[in-house]
């Protein structure tokens, strides 16, 4: 099993579509395991988005994050990290397909509604950045021993 973060950003927030998109995830079999709101401030956006800081648009994206509260997320199951990118969609909301969250109800390439972890690697980085161990929860999902052999929960 993996975990892998998940930051639903100011438009999310501001559209009211929070229930919708984590629904999603957990319709597909997700469990939450760590959630908060918090206001964004450049420290934190300098670090979270250093691969984009020579990049034209880097001021655009930090103002855009800091305009409204964001909702920081862990998520767990099998090949997480993977079934929320495709869940995501395409990072231009106009080229996403349909279905996924970004071409249901996002809107543009920076309106584009969540951030999801690339990889394992940078998923354990996000996870680390946004929350204290003790603001992650493990728990048994009821449903899990009939939804998984014991080969597919490791």
């Amino acid at each position: 099993m993996e975990q892998t973060f998940v930051l639903l950003k100011p438009d999310a927030v501001q559209r009211g579509l929070l229930g919708q998109i984590t629904s999603r995830l957990e319709q597909k079999g997700l469990q939450l395991v760590g959630m908060k709101m918090l206001q964004l401030d450049d420290a934190i956006l300098d670090e979270h988005y250093a691969h984009l800081k020579d990049k034209p648009f880097f001021a655009g994206t930090k103002s855009f994050m800091k305009s409204a509260p964001v909702v920081a997320c862990v998520w767990h199951g099998k090949e997480a990290v993977d079934v929320v990118r495709a869940l995501c969609g395409a990072t231009n909301s106009r080229k996403a397909a349909p279905g996924t969250i970004r071409g249901d109800l996002g809107i543009s390439i920076q309106a584009n509604l969540i951030h999801a972890s690339d990889s394992i690697d940078t998923a354990k980085a996000e996870v680390k950045r946004f929350f204290k161990k003790d603001e992650l929860f493990h728990y048994q999902k009821v449903m899990d021993p009939f939804l998984y052999s014991k080969d597919e929960k490791s």
